[in-house]
């Protein structure tokens, strides 16, 4: 019944801007730090972007950092990932996940949301 929903992804072109949304369900969003992660075709899956359960503390990959943002609204339980100046490096499914501490461990829940950078 716990349960983490990725949406906002599709098409954006390089330069464009996206907004992915995690939503949770069967569970309070705001006992948790949420981690958003990717995995492209053939790679492994990688750390994006993190946030504490309070909206506090945030951290960023190095390739993202810059261009991406992280927020919540504990109020309607969920997580964004705001994807400003995509390029096609950044193309991949997104996922979240919700983890003790921004370190982790992190649970993921649901398939991830395709997000594909391409002009």
């Amino acid at each position: 019944q716990l349960q983490l929903v990725e949406s906002g992804g599709g098409l954006v072109q390089p330069g464009g801007s996206l907004r992915l949304s995690c939503a949770a369900s069967g569970f309070t969003l705001a006992y948790y730090a949420i981690g958003w992660f990717r995995q492209a075709p053939g790679k492994e899956r990688e750390g994006v972007s993190s946030i504490s359960s309070s909206g506090s503390n945030t951290r960023y990959a190095d390739s993202v950092k810059g261009r991406f943002i992280i927020s919540r609204d504990n109020a309607k339980n969920t997580v964004y990932l705001q994807m400003n100046s995509p390029n096609p490096e950044d193309t991949a499914v997104y996922f979240c996940a919700a983890g003790a501490t921004m370190a982790g461990p992190f649970g993921s829940w649901g398939q991830g949301t395709q997000v594909t950078v391409s002009s």
